[in-house]
């Protein structure tokens, strides 16, 4: 019996998308169905998600506000959240069913639990086995994993703690700060592989820096329309200073502007 509803906002994801609809259509005996929230793509996001047979969702631009409707039209007992550019690891049918079977609280327990696969990022650069690193002390010893990493948990105990908020940023990290309250969070044992081109636009260390910045500001209480302002303004800035950068590397002569 097909037990799981998986819900991938997207937007601007066609290169992206097959690979991972591909994997998780050769599981029937365990997806029940497959949601994908378009959230304004300008490419061919929505119509390669219809291709693949997934159910297409529109929704205003927004992780936040696509996986709150994506969730909420979902029908299966258990929701898997990921993000459209990941590839899952080989064997991750068999971790999940493996999860969904140890889901339920045991006898005398009253903590249920949710899981999440460990991060990996696309990428020779050895900075980025660090993020990987810092990523999995993090998941494994403080229960806070990105959202990045996916999200594994029964349709109960998401409506338990409220769900998906529709926030402009930060709807993982809230969403976990609320499921640690009631819920024990574990690894599946086995990484997710992300497209690093985050890491490679705006370079690691900045990234990673910029990113535990808002994430601070978030937990002493900083709106999340404030933090995804800073956000845009950090990426815009980014990618400006790269362009310069690869402008005046490109000739050993003064610009003559």
């Amino acid at each position: 019996m097909a037990l799981l509803s998986v819900v991938i906002p997207a937007r601007n994801e066609a290169g992206r998308l097959p690979g991972l609809l591909a994997q998780l259509a050769q599981r029937p005996q365990l997806v029940q169905e497959v949601l994908v929230v378009d959230g304004g793509s300008a490419d061919a996001t929505s119509r390669v998600a219809q291709l693949a047979g997934a159910r297409l969702l529109r929704s205003p631009p927004g992780r936040g506000r696509q996986l709150a409707l994506g969730a909420a039209e979902a029908m299966a007992p258990w929701l898997l959240l990921l993000h459209a550019d990941v590839s899952l690891p080989r064997d991750w049918a068999e971790r999940v069913q493996a999860a969904i079977g140890r889901g339920s609280p045991a006898r005398g327990q009253h903590r249920e639990r949710a899981w999440f696969f460990d991060l990996g990022i696309h990428g020779h650069d050895p900075a980025l086995r660090l993020v990987e690193l810092g990523a999995a002390l993090r998941s494994r010893w403080r229960q806070l994993p990105y959202g990045d990493q996916g999200l594994l948990l029964s349709r109960r105990l998401y409506d338990a703690v409220g769900g998906i908020r529709p926030l402009p940023l930060m709807e993982d990290l809230d969403l976990v700060q609320r499921l640690r309250q009631r819920a024990r969070l574990a690894s599946l044992g086995a990484a997710v592989e992300v497209d690093g081109r985050r890491w490679r636009r705006l370079g690691v260390w900045r990234t990673t820096l910029a990113n535990a910045r808002l994430r601070r500001a978030w937990r002493r209480g900083a709106p999340a329309e404030v933090l995804v302002n800073r956000y845009y303004r950090f990426r815009d800035q980014g990618a400006y200073q790269k362009a310069q950068r690869r402008c005046s590397g490109s000739s050993s002569q003064p610009s003559p502007w």
